[in-house]
């Protein structure tokens, strides 16, 4: 098991990934497990469609269905937590451990912004 906090990708039924993140939040808070559990997300993405009435929908669109990405650090206590929760059918992975995602993976999903800042000052030596 990991002492750093990674995404997991965890599979849902079809139609249960807010469900199964709001569950999980609400488990986070009255578990107190914020720093266990970090953040928890369902992928979407804005669309705006028109039809040929010229009528402009906007709504969001899951990017991956049937899919939630959750930020943890993994024991056998959170991945007991995540696995038993109502609508989740496990981790994704091709093994009984769950594998999580390379950081090229996240920075492609646009889950996580990673900011970099300078420990520099003027007339520092680089």
């Amino acid at each position: 098991m990991s002492d750093t906090a990674q995404w997991y990708v965890v599979h849902t039924y079809s139609g249960y990934e807010n469900k199964v993140a709001a569950d999980l939040e609400k488990i986070v808070e009255n578990r107190k497990l914020g720093d266990m559990i970090f953040d928890i997300r369902v992928p979407t993405e804005k669309v705006i469609e028109k039809n040929d009435k010229g009528v402009v929908k906007e709504y969001e669109r899951k990017v991956f269905p049937s899919y939630v990405l959750v930020k943890m650090i993994m024991t056998n206590d959170t991945w007991f937590i995540v696995r038993n929760t109502r609508g989740v059918t496990g981790f994704v992975g091709a093994t009984t451990t769950p594998i999580p995602l390379s950081e090229e993976e996240v920075k492609k999903l646009g889950v996580e912004t990673i900011v970099y800042t300078d420990e520099f000052s003027k007339g520092d030596s680089v």
